[in-house]
């Protein structure tokens, strides 16, 4: 398998590219690929036979998946010239995104392909849930006549909650809005203007738990997300709310669900994913006024033949002419451009990663600012990079191609400044980021070995790494800091590699960056931040 992506995709002792298709996928993408000369070998129940799929990938260029094939490590140690995964959908919870990248392995998704399709599968359970829809059918086909049990309750005029108002959530509260329901959002990167164009109330998660009649999910599985509906949420929730999620198993704490429903607490669930999928047997299955299917939100005719597609053309362009199309981890670059430009992406990456992993309020505005040689290269690429760098800590799914989209949805300029070199660097790149409540900058540059590093922070000048494992952490400048916070990382066995200081002036502000060799616990970040002298302490990982 080869180490690093190829641009020119085909190899030279093959006439055509071969792509395996290991899951059932619509025969438009089959239809596509042949057109475009490619071999195809459909076999759409290989992703359910491990040893069967280690041994057919071995010579395939291409691999177009869905949901059931795992492509693990292992999977991926088996591919001698794949180049590129193809994920018909855009969860990549069955790829190892981490592990394809290693082995040069391009994967590719298609973002937006099934986003009306999740958003009207939300409002359906909406309606199940209120009007009990499927336990009265199950009765009246059994021959009962319960008018009088399935008492059901109007949508119009409730209160519609919506956690996560990007590309899905916007179209759920614009459906919902058009049915007559007052709609707030709960989303970090959701603006107070966006909000406004869509008709919501942008509110924090708390306010929204306690004034939500429905909350709806509509966020990424990430760690900062995973049972974001915890037993401590749903205690905050309405007595007789509902709660729909259409979005990723693992955002809900299935317990506490259950118990919820069994008390009454809570009046009723619609449930399409699960955190162990498929769910054969679930702590949910039984409980009352409880509406669950699996895992359909893209099930329908139109989302599969739109993602299909997708996938399809965007192999088929890789594989022909080296285009690459929401790559996850690869930025659209041409060969030509490529050994140029490719430090600074993973400059502009990093830089927007470091404001990401430190904002915490909704984002108003970014500003990428290129001086020197810099500004004179693929701007739309480095920005693009930049975008992705600073969501993806929240958005884990967001590429080089989505980023901006994603941006725009969400109301935040991105300004891009170009300008010739004017300090002591060849090349500079600063990223400055506006929230609700601060404005927060960090610049960088490539030096001549390749290697992105950090020059400054808030404006304060000082010259760093990006480690896998960093602390962050802001204070006073002023005797006692350093002992204290080196003694206390000693004490709890965390190893210092690296320690870069800067200030902003003697006895002002000050930045210490920090290179750890694993991450510190959260019990050690809190110890850090309550020492005398620190303002904050943020642990960051590159």
């Amino acid at each position: 398998m080869q180490t690093t992506p190829n641009i020119q995709a085909a190899d030279a002792a093959r006439t055509a590219p071969v792509v395996l298709i290991s899951d059932k996928l619509s025969p438009t993408a089959v239809d596509i690929f042949r057109e475009r000369g490619i071999e195809v070998r459909y076999e759409p129940d290989l992703g359910k036979d491990k040893d069967a799929l280690l041994a057919a990938i071995k010579d395939v260029d291409g691999l177009a998946i869905r949901s059931a094939t795992k492509v693990t490590e292992k999977v991926l140690a088996a591919a001698e010239n794949l180049k590129v995964i193809g994920r018909a959908g855009i969860g990549v919870d069955n790829i190892d995104v981490p592990a394809a990248s290693r082995s040069g392995v391009i994967v590719m998704n298609t973002p937006f392909g099934n986003s009306i399709t999740t958003a009207e599968h939300a409002v359906a359970m909406m309606f199940a849930v209120s009007r009990q829809i499927a336990a009265a059918d199950a009765s009246t086909q059994a021959g009962k006549w319960e008018k009088n049990r399935f008492m059901g309750r109007e949508l119009t005029g409730k209160t519609l909650g919506v956690v996560g108002c990007g590309n899905i959530g916007s179209i759920v509260a614009s459906r919902a809005i058009g049915l007559r329901l007052r709609v707030i959002a709960f989303d970090p990167f959701l603006t107070g203007e966006r909000a406004k164009e869509l008709g919501v109330e942008k509110v924090e998660l708390d306010e929204l738990l306690t004034r939500a009649d429905i909350i709806t999910l509509h966020t990424p599985m990430t760690e900062r997300t995973k049972n974001i509906i915890s037993a401590d949420a749903i205690a905050k929730m309405k007595q007789g709310a509902m709660l729909i999620n259409c979005a990723r198993g693992g955002l809900v704490d299935e317990a506490a669900l259950r118990k919820a429903l069994d008390d009454g607490h809570l009046a009723g669930a619609g449930i399409d994913v699960f955190a162990t999928e498929p769910a054969t047997e679930n702590v949910l299955f039984g409980a009352p006024n409880l509406i669950c299917t699996p895992h359909l939100g893209a099930a329908t005719t139109e989302a599969q033949e739109n993602v299909a597609l997708q996938v399809a053309e965007q192999m088929a362009d890789y594989l022909l002419r080296g285009a690459v199309t929401n790559a996850l981890n690869m930025p659209s670059i041409s060969a030509e451009e490529a050994p140029l430009l490719t430090p600074f992406v993973t400059l502009a990456e990093k830089l927007g990663s470091f404001a990401g992993q430190l904002t915490e309020t909704g984002i108003n505005s970014v500003r990428i600012e290129y001086e020197g040689d810099v500004a004179e290269m693929n701007l739309k690429a480095l920005t693009a990079a930049a975008v992705t760098g600073l969501m993806r800590p929240l958005l884990q799914d967001v590429n080089m191609v989505s980023a901006p989209t994603i941006a725009r949805d969400r109301g935040i300029a991105v300004e891009e400044v170009k300008r010739e070199q004017q300090g002591a660097f060849e090349n500079y790149i600063r990223l400055t980021v506006r929230t609700e409540r601060q404005e927060r900058s960090v610049a960088g540059t490539v030096f001549s070995d390749g290697k992105p590093r950090i020059i400054q922070v808030k404006g304060i000048n000082l010259d760093a790494d990006f480690a896998p494992a960093m602390l962050y952490v802001t204070n006073e400048d002023k005797p006692g800091l350093i002992g204290a916070l080196g003694t206390l990382l000693g004490e709890a066995r965390v190893n210092i590699a690296n320690f870069r200081l800067g200030r902003a002036e003697q006895g002002g502000e000050a930045i210490c960056l920090i290179e750890v060799d694993d991450t510190p616990s959260e019990a050690v970040l809190a110890q850090v931040a309550a020492l005398p002298l620190v303002k904050q302490a943020k642990a960051l990982q590159f």
